[in-house]
């Protein structure tokens, strides 16, 4: 099948799987459960591409792999790290803001958001399956996978490194600033955005893979200015009293050595 029917089977996929994961979060009253989900919607959608794409079919077992070791180490460790905590405090402050408007509110700004998220930022993956040529993997398929082993292990040992240094009690509102936390601030985010970049270098293998840059572009805007970076420092400034002379010594995305 042609890129064209490809996208929109892919479209119609999505829009089902947040609408039920919508009426789901209704029935426990948790919206949090969309982030679980993030995850485990690319893997959904490259899923979906890789059955019904005409690409070579080398590229497209890479790339399945690629996004469902990436997708589903997330989910696992988000339903982990958020097991009995509740709904996250965003959502909850939705909840608060909205009250009896919430229920249709967070249809269309958290999982209709989401899911043009997820297939905007998913079209490396979505082009790259539905093309035949090259027939045959190439050096741009090999630099592709490598990066994405760059960034998959920036953001696994990102985040088992926060998940240790939490665990002890000794550092109870303490700033993580050991390991690649020394060197970024925001290992997983960084990870996460080389992640899809590395996909969009497997894509751009293929005849029309230069216009999915949208994807990774769009991904690395919202990590660093938008729900990642900015989000999260927003609030860690308020609650660590340390954060602001970490911030002045770590570079908030890329990693560098720290400065004096």
């Amino acid at each position: 099948m042609s890129t064209l029917p490809v996208l929109a089977i892919t479209a119609l996929v999505t829009a089902g799987a947040m609408l039920t994961l919508w009426l789901i979060s209704l029935a426990v009253r948790n919206a949090s459960i969309v982030d679980v989900f993030w995850g485990l919607g690319f893997v959904l959608i490259a899923a979906v591409s890789g059955v019904v794409g005409a690409g070579y079919i080398g590229r497209k077992l890479l790339l399945c792999a690629m996004v469902a070791l990436w997708g589903c180490r997330l989910a696992g460790y988000l339903l982990w790290r958020n097991w009995g905590a509740g709904e996250d405090y965003r959502y909850a402050a939705m909840r608060k803001q909205y009250g009896a408007r919430f229920w249709w509110v967070s249809l269309v700004i958290v999982f209709a958001l989401q899911g043009v998220l997820m297939w905007i930022v998913s079209l490396p993956v979505q082009v790259a399956q539905t093309s035949p040529l090259p027939g045959h993997l190439t050096w741009l398929d090999g630099v592709g996978a490598l990066l994405w082993l760059i960034g998959i292990s920036f953001e696994s040992v990102g985040d088992w490194q926060l998940a240790r240094f939490k665990a002890d009690t000794a550092n109870r509102g303490k700033v993580m600033n050991q390991g690649l936390w020394r060197y970024t601030r925001h290992p997983n985010y960084f990870g996460d955005a080389v992640v899809w970049w590395a996909h969009f270098l497997v894509a751009l293998a293929t005849p029309f893979g230069i216009w999915t840059i949208v994807g990774p572009t769009l991904m690395t805007f919202f990590l660093m200015r938008v729900s990642g970076v900015a989000l999260l420092e927003r609030k860690l400034v308020k609650t660590r009293p340390e954060y602001a002379d970490y911030t002045r010594r770590t570079n908030a995305f890329f990693p560098w050595l720290p400065r004096r």
